[in-house]
């Protein structure tokens, strides 16, 4: 079969989602007997350098003439438009989230990001994104037609069913310590249930933003829940999955999801789940199996929590669906399939 490249910034072995998902993809791509070369692009991205962005153009120029090539959208959304249509070959993005959506920017940043990306967007012949929700928002705001827009959701491996810890029920949040996963706003919530039983693990990388994590580990402390809300940083795979296995409750208090796939893999634990009403994860939930309250709003979020918390039964009423519905996830062969369709009709 004929291969592609696949153009990723930074480090793809970082814990985000993000790049679990370009690992997966390259993984199971190669598994089905396609090439994939792998072009490491600088980690300057969404703000690279002049020198990341001539490093990135001798990068992308180097590959084999008419060899297709898909962009990941972090660099993809901040190169410029004239580097990208000087290549002269067949050109696919990979959007998880639009940049502009990235919480924690100034409104210079989120307009020059926007432009950028709407202009990058524009070259490209297929725009590959891993939620409905995600392609109806580029459609609307970024002008991609919709006969460019692919939709390839995250695929999700079966798991056994989580066996929690039970006294006191666990809570898991999974993201990194970022403002767009706004753990504060979570921190908040559960301040306002320190009356009743409970404890909190959020796993995620704690040295993508300082401050953000400065800033978290003062409102824990402020509010006296040292002892019961821990931050365990970026974990292992193995690690992460035991996390899983020990928690009763997932939640996420994100602000924004081009997809979520921590809420699927939540699911597939059999986990109930709570999270805030963004982006894609209204699409990603069966709603049988969470609670959804508005983004940013910590009473909200907290009288969600205080309800399952109280009621065991409503949070095994939740697991009990999730599990039913782990079984319809699609899995990462699919996923795989529809981006090398995608990348195939380009090629030709």
């Amino acid at each position: 079969m004929s291969g592609f490249a696949f153009a990723i910034p930074g480090d793809i072995e970082l814990a985000t989602g993000g790049y679990g998902y370009d690992r997966r993809l390259i993984a199971e791509c190669r598994r089905a007997g396609r090439a994939v070369t792998h072009v490491a692009l600088p980690d300057g991205f969404p703000f690279p350098s002049p020198e990341e962005i001539a490093a990135s153009a001798a990068r992308l120029g180097a590959l084999p003439a008419g060899q297709a090539v898909l962009i990941d959208g972090l660099a993809m959304g901040a190169l410029p438009a004239a580097l990208l249509s000087g290549l002269r070959r067949p050109i696919a993005a990979l959007v998880h989230h639009p940049l502009a959506l990235e919480a924690g920017l100034d409104e210079r940043q989120r307009a020059g990001l926007a432009a950028s990306e709407r202009a990058a967007l524009a070259l490209a012949a297929a725009v590959i994104v891993t939620s409905p929700s995600t392609a109806r928002l580029l459609e609307r705001d970024y002008g991609v037609a919709r006969d460019r827009l692919v939709v390839a959701v995250p695929g999700t491996d079966p798991r056994p069913p989580a066996r929690g810890t039970g006294a006191p029920p666990r809570l898991l949040a999974v993201g990194a310590v970022i403002p767009r996963k706004a753990h504060g706003v979570l921190v908040e919530a559960l301040a306002a249930l320190s009356a009743l039983d409970w404890s909190c693990r959020i796993v995620g990388a704690s040295d993508r933003d300082g401050e953000e994590t400065r800033r978290l580990r003062q409102h824990i402390a402020a509010h006296g829940l040292g002892d019961r809300i821990m931050l365990t940083g970026a974990i292992s795979e193995p690690a992460l999955a035991r996390e899983f296995d020990a928690a009763d409750l997932f939640v996420s208090a994100s602000l924004f999801e081009g997809y979520g796939m921590a809420l699927t893999e939540a699911i597939a634990h059999g986990l109930p789940v709570v999270a805030s009403r963004a982006g894609a994860i209204p699409d990603t939930l069966p709603p049988a199996a969470c609670v959804l309250v508005p983004p940013n709003d910590p009473a909200a979020l907290a009288g969600a929590l205080g309800t399952l918390l109280r009621e065991p039964a409503r949070r095994r009423e939740l697991a009990r669906n999730a599990r039913e519905h782990a079984a319809s996830l699609p899995g990462w062969p699919e996923t795989a399939a529809t981006v090398m369709n995608a990348l195939r009709e380009i090629a030709r």
